[in-house]
């Protein structure tokens, strides 16, 4: 199964975006499944459902994180150029959608923040177009890996 059939599947399981991406990406990111699911279960629904900053997008740069980041702070070196990957990241995304932010990718459906998560029904996945950006960010992922 490649990395965008796990994450997609384990959406339609019913994690959110960003468990959905990062749990897909255990192999990679050597995370045990609880942490992932842990560490990832805060940016669900553009974090906590305000609608920020897609999940599938949180999580990607998670995987980025916890691959290709840094922990030398003796210079700026490091951060710029892993600064620099998450945009490109960002970008990649953007470029197929149009935003990063969950809101705005969520255009045709009525803006909803309230805390309590959407039942995962059919209907729920029939108008709910998160599966493709789940798997576009799983694909960008593996592009930065292969790259690397």
């Amino acid at each position: 199964m490649t990395h965008r059939e796990k994450a997609v599947e384990n959406f339609y399981k019913g994690y959110n975006c960003a468990q959905s991406v990062l749990l897909a990406f255990c192999d990679v990111t050597g995370l045990d499944e609880e942490t992932a699911l842990k560490l990832s279960s805060s940016f669900g629904g553009g974090m906590g459902r305000l609608r920020e900053v897609c999940g599938s997008c949180s999580a990607m740069f998670m995987v980025a994180g916890l691959v290709c980041g840094y922990t030398d702070i003796s210079t700026d070196d490091p951060k710029k150029e892993h600064y620099a990957r998450i945009q490109s990241l960002a970008a990649k995304f953007k470029e197929k959608h149009g935003t990063i932010i969950c809101r705005e990718l969520l255009k045709t459906l009525k803006p909803d923040t309230n805390p309590t998560p959407s039942a995962r029904t059919e209907q729920y996945y029939k108008i709910r177009p998160c599966a493709k950006f789940i798997g576009d960010a799983a694909d960008i992922i593996d592009e930065m890996l292969a790259e690397k």
